[in-house]
Formats: structure tokens, C-alpha cells, sequence
């Protein structure tokens, strides 16, 4: 099993969407660009976060990285509190939050003891979008959550879905057996390889699990295959891969069964 201290490396070292604008890092135009371009590829988050909603509730975001649900969650008047595991993109994000003059509390904490690292208190929402699968102990975060809701709290998730059309790409490409996957699949998960851990999910697992922790579910649901040609995205061109060329309802119907994103949603029984 992959070490914590191997998941801080790498995310030291490639902080998530970093690359998502080619201005200079830290400036205005780099942030406004960065999220211009997650939002364009990835227009799910604003509706699954509802960023309006929470307008002075308490949120918990786990797993803020550089910031970009970050400067919504407290532009929309949150009050707001964001951790997370890398320290690069930790400060990346306090200085999101200096230069946009918004307010957050921070903490660099490992989402498996976050009760070590912050006042446990109930919240609104525990959020956390594409963060929890790449903690070797994804049980023990989700557990950790429970420590931060009451009965009225709302927990939102992201994890990686194990029927996605992008694994069945990854094992078609390296000739490997859906039952062997796991390991391939952390490794190729993210745009630059060598992600040391990557759990995966179908629907059914995660309900399983979430039942099991004593969650009630509110919604499961399925979206996001990323249709742009690699090379050209990354400069900064959104070509479409000649497999989705079809019209924008066939697209988001195999979206919605075979896309990369399983979005949760639930409260405590």
C-alpha cells in the first residue's frame, strides 16, 4: 500500500489543475483563467455544489487544492473552512483568497485524523470533490466526515467511478483485466501519471459503504467523460476526440452512465 507521505509528494509536486493557464502563476488572470477552464471541461461542479445555496452556512471543504470551489464557496458568502494535504496547493489557495479579498479558514490536515487537525464542530455541508480516492484510507476520511454533520448536515462527494469509459480505456490500452485494474488505474488517473493511489467505485459499492458508516443517500448520479484530443488541450485548444462527435443529448447520455465522476450525495441516519 501506498504511504501518505507518497500522496503529499506527488501533490507537492503537481498541485491539481496548476496547469491550467499558462499566465503567471499567483496573478489574477492565472486564477480567472484556471477556473474559466475547469468549469468549461467540468460544468457539473457549480450545479452539484450549489455554491449560492450555502450563503452564510457553514461548509467543510476537504480538499480545497489551489482553490477553485474554494473562491466560489466564500464569493457566495459561506462560511467557509478548506483543508488540505499539500502544502503547494494550500498556499496556492490562501493566496487565491488574498488576491479575490475573500475570507476562509485554512488548514494543512490529512483527511484520514481530521479531527486532529480542526475544531470538530457541525456543518451545514462536507464537501469534497475529487479528493477523498486518493487517500490510501478512503473509508477512514468519509468516517472522519460523520465527526463534522448532525442530522441536518449534507455531505457531497466526488469519487472516481470503476465503470467508466476512461478505465475501460486505460485497460484496453495496457491489456489488463477489469478484476487487476486498481493499480493502473491510480497510475493513469490524473493528466500526468504516477498517481500513487486512486480508489475507485461502481454506484452500488458506494451506496453499500455509505450505508454501512450509518448515511442515509440522497443521490447517487454519474457524469463527466473529458471528449478533448490530450494534445491540443494542452495547448489550450478543446478539439474533440473523433469518438464524440455526436449530438450533445447522445453525449450526455453515456455521460450519465459511463462518465468518471460518481456524485454523492447524503445525510446521516
Amino acid at each position: 500500500m501506498q504511504t501518505i507521505e507518497k500522496v503529499i509528494e506527488y501533490w507537492n509536486s503537481r498541485p491539481c489543475n496548476i496547469r491550467h493557464s499558462d499566465q503567471e502563476i499567483g496573478t489574477r488572470k492565472y486564477f480567472d483563467e484556471v477556473e474559466q477552464r475547469k468549469y468549461f471541461v467540468e460544468p457539473h461542479i457549480p450545479s452539484f455544489a450549489e455554491f449560492p445555496k450555502w450563503k452564510g452556512k457553514k461548509v467543510l471543504e476537504i480538499g480545497c487544492g489551489i482553490g477553485t470551489d474554494t473562491v466560489n464557496f466564500a464569493k457566495y458568502g459561506a462560511d467557509l473552512t478548506s483543508v488540505d494535504i499539500s502544502y503547494e496547493s494550500l498556499n496556492l489557495t490562501r493566496k487565491r483568497l488574498e488576491v479575490y479579498d475573500l475570507k476562509a479558514r485554512t488548514y494543512l490536515a490529512n483527511a484520514e485524523h481530521l479531527s486532529d487537525y480542526i475544531p470538530v464542530e457541525p456543518y451545514d455541508l462536507v464537501y469534497s470533490f475529487g479528493v477523498l480516492h486518493h487517500t490510501p484510507g478512503t473509508i477512514q476520511a468519509i468516517e472522519e466526515c460523520k465527526k463534522f454533520m448532525n442530522a441536518e448536515s449534507e455531505l457531497r462527494l466526488m469519487l472516481y467511478h470503476k465503470g467508466a469509459f476512461k478505465v475501460f480505456q486505460i485497460l484496453e490500452e495496457y491489456d489488463y483485466d477489469y478484476d487487476q485494474a486498481d493499480d493502473l488505474i491510480a497510475k493513469h488517473s490524473e493528466a500526468q501519471t504516477g498517481c500513487p493511489v486512486t480508489n475507485s467505485y461502481t454506484p452500488t459499492e458506494i451506496r453499500n459503504i455509505l450505508t454501512s458508516l450509518g448515511f442515509d443517500i440522497i443521490d447517487i448520479s454519474i457524469d463527466h467523460i473529458f471528449p478533448y484530443k490530450v494534445e491540443e488541450y494542452r495547448k489550450y485548444k478543446y478539439v474533440k476526440e473523433d469518438t464524440w462527435n455526436m449530438p450533445d443529448e447522445t453525449f450526455r447520455s453515456f455521460e450519465r452512465r459511463y462518465g468518471w465522476h460518481l456524485l454523492i450525495k447524503a445525510k446521516l441516519k
